[in-house]
């Protein structure tokens, strides 16, 4: 890991640690927990997507197992939180290598495909299942997590251990990218055959990372769990999976960073919105929250268009080029005296 990134990590606790001092509405709060859930989700799909090259559209799926795995077990069969997100974790581990060892051995968007029948599927089975699910009343009264003996039970609590999960994933998928597999997933990402002609194994590294990247959606699946202590089926539908995917675009495919950025905008977006509607009222201006899809849509739209390498990779060009522009005024400077 570079020392950009141990200074980045840094900074990220830093600012985690700040946070609860300076927004005391635990709404905001919570709302930050729920980003913090779309950002460990989309760090995982970050190293599949942006690093090995491979598109899932099913991982809100993942999320879902882990979710329900955990409620499931421990509301009706009595076991620990710890005990259920890690029988959540296996599962979701399962489930992926039963869909990826015939997927990924393929080239193409074959995975694409495998991963959304599977979110289809288990969302018309978390619908029917009512028996293990609760179906579209879902399931209740699932119990908070505890650590060390403390129970999280507020919004504040959950805060900083969400936000800690998130900095433990940023640092592990961190060190991943700069290792000899992460030098393997981008050399698969550049050209399975030139990747294979060097001598790596490409269809066993494609296998791990979608693994890793299902394990990630599983642990963020079972803290929404506990957090919210309740589940249904709405919150892991196709729709949910575009929406991770389009937070790792819009914060840059290729940088693990980029991932947390863009889970952050697209989770705070909503709020944005709802203010601008108040705001506009307030001032007894008619806006329909409809538009709000329309907005939506069109800030991913004008980013894709001009920003095809999401906002990292932009802000650093931008970045660059006033650089480059005050160094040549200052070269002109110097030459002029």
């Amino acid at each position: 890991m570079g020392r950009q990134d141990y200074i980045g990590l840094c900074v990220f606790f830093a600012v985690v640690l700040t946070i609860p001092f300076l927004i005391t509405n635990d709404y905001y709060i919570s709302v930050l927990v729920f980003a913090a859930f779309n950002c460990l989700a989309c760090i995982g799909l970050s190293l599949l997507l942006g690093y090995a090259g491979q598109i899932s559209i099913g991982h809100a799926a993942f999320v879902g197992v882990g979710a329900y795995a955990s409620g499931y077990l421990t509301v009706e069969m009595g076991w620990s939180p710890w005990m259920a997100m890690g029988a959540g974790v296996v599962l979701v581990v399962l489930i992926a290598l039963l869909i990826g060892v015939p997927a990924l051995r393929l080239k193409g968007h074959y995975l694409a495909m495998a991963t959304f029948g599977f979110g289809t599927i288990l969302y018309i089975v978390a619908v029917a299942a009512v028996d293990f699910t609760g179906g579209p009343a879902g399931l209740s009264d699932i119990p908070a997590i505890s650590l060390f003996g403390l129970v999280l039970d507020t919004d504040k609590r959950f805060f900083y251990f969400s936000w800690a999960i998130v900095g433990i994933g940023l640092y592990f998928g961190l060190n991943l990218i700069h290792s000899r597999v992460g030098r393997g997933l981008r050399a698969i990402h550049g050209s399975e055959d030139a990747a294979e002609s060097v001598g790596v194994d490409t269809p066993f590294y494609k296998i791990q990372i979608f693994v890793l990247s299902a394990v990630y959606s599983s642990i963020a699946g079972s803290l929404y769990a506990y957090y919210v202590n309740y589940i249904d089926p709405g919150p892991f539908s196709m729709m949910h999976s575009v929406l991770l995917l389009t937070m790792v675009a819009v914060g840059g495919m290729h940088k693990v960073w980029g991932a947390v950025i863009g889970a952050i905008l697209l989770s705070l977006l909503p709020e944005f919105l709802s203010f601008l509607t108040e705001s506009f009222q307030a001032v007894g201006l008619e806006y329909n929250e409809d538009y709000n899809t329309l907005i939506h849509g069109s800030i991913l739209l004008l980013i894709m268009l001009f920003l095809p390498e999401g906002l990292i990779d932009g802000l650093g060009r931008l970045a660059g080029g006033v650089g480059g522009m005050i160094n040549i005024k200052r070269h002109q400077d110097s030459a002029g005296t």
